[in-house]
This record gives C-alpha cells, sequence and structure tokens, in this order.
C-alpha cells in the first residue's frame, strides 16, 4: 500500500516498487519523497548533502527531484524549459521557500546559459533536462570546490562522450532507478 511504502525504506524494495506507479504522476511522488534517478546514487547524493546543511543546488529539469533537493539541500534553483510542467510544478514547489523554480525555453542559450545568472558557485549540479551536454559543460565552471555533478541517464550513448571529455572523474551507477521497472545509469561527476 503507498502509505506503507512512504514510511519505508528510502533506498529499500517497497519505495522502489511504489515508484513504478508514481511514473509520471508528480503527486504521487512527491509523497514518496524520491527523485527519478537511480537508487544507489540518490543515496550518494543524500549522503552528500547531509554533510553540507547549507549546500546550494543548481539543477536542470524539474519534477519531483526538486522538492527531494529542497528536503536535503538549503537553497535549490531548478530550470525547467516546458511552460505546462513548470506551471504545474509551481503549485507543487509553492510551500518550499527554498526553491526557485525558473522557466526557460529550450532555443538559443536561456535554457543551457540559465545557471549564468543563478548567482553560483553550487555544491550540487543536477543534469536531468534537455540539452544536456551542453548543460553539463556549462555547469562545470559553476561547481563549487568540493562540489558534484549528478547526470541521470548517462549511459545513454550521446552523453557518454560529453561525460569522458568533460575532466571531472565519474561513479558510475547501474541498478535499480525509481519509476522504472529496468535497470538505469546515473553518473555523479566530481574533481
Amino acid at each position: 500500500d503507498a502509505e506503507d511504502a512512504r514510511h519505508s525504506d528510502e533506498y529499500g524494495c517497497l519505495r522502489w516498487s511504489a515508484s513504478l506507479l508514481a511514473i509520471h504522476d508528480i503527486e504521487r511522488m512527491i509523497a514518496l519523497g524520491l527523485p527519478w534517478w537511480n537508487v544507489a546514487a540518490t543515496r550518494e547524493v543524500a549522503e552528500f548533502l547531509r554533510a553540507r546543511p547549507k549546500a546550494r543546488v543548481f539543477e536542470y529539469g524539474a519534477g519531483a527531484s526538486t522538492i527531494w533537493l529542497a528536503r536535503h539541500a538549503s537553497n535549490v534553483v531548478s530550470v525547467e524549459h516546458h511552460a505546462e510542467w513548470h506551471q504545474r510544478l509551481t503549485k507543487e514547489v509553492a510551500r518550499y521557500p527554498n526553491i526557485e523554480l525558473r522557466h526557460r525555453e529550450l532555443d538559443g542559450d536561456a535554457y543551457i546559459g540559465a545557471i549564468e545568472d543563478a548567482d553560483g558557485p553550487f555544491d550540487l549540479i543536477v543534469v536531468d533536462g534537455r540539452r544536456r551536454t551542453e548543460c553539463l559543460a556549462r555547469a562545470i565552471p559553476h561547481l563549487a570546490p568540493g562540489g558534484i555533478i549528478l547526470l541521470d541517464d548517462s549511459g545513454r550513448g550521446r552523453y557518454r562522450s560529453a561525460i569522458e571529455t568533460c575532466g571531472l572523474k565519474e561513479r558510475r551507477y547501474f541498478g535499480r532507478s525509481y519509476c522504472v521497472p529496468y535497470p538505469d545509469f546515473t553518473s555523479i561527476l566530481y574533481g
């Protein structure tokens, strides 16, 4: 039952199973308290943020992860390209004063360049939206010393070259991922 899952181990099978029924259901994902990432990578990010109570986060691609991040970090700036999704999320993030949700069009430089007017540096940068290879390149100069970048779906061939040539080390996670019934990749990049 969903209520049991909400109170179960965040990284356990019960919560993961419940997430499979919540795919594209923002309210259910928020209630479960989960981002849509690899389970092991999520645990590492939670530990990273726990060690940095004043952590600042920038996120490309808003969703349930935005609220999960707000529950774990001091400040979250998230940029979303999809106007309707942005509107829907605006209602959900309203009760989190530590979230700044921005809408930027994908065309041109507005979306990938959003990090430049977000008052960095950032302890954590999440690249989980569109134009990920360009966002990764743009994010690196805004990473705080000792910071990390989470790049989701990092097993996709179109992202591998950008990851391998970005100048950061990679911890690559493969396995159970929230919301999907198949194993998937998430990478954490660090200096």
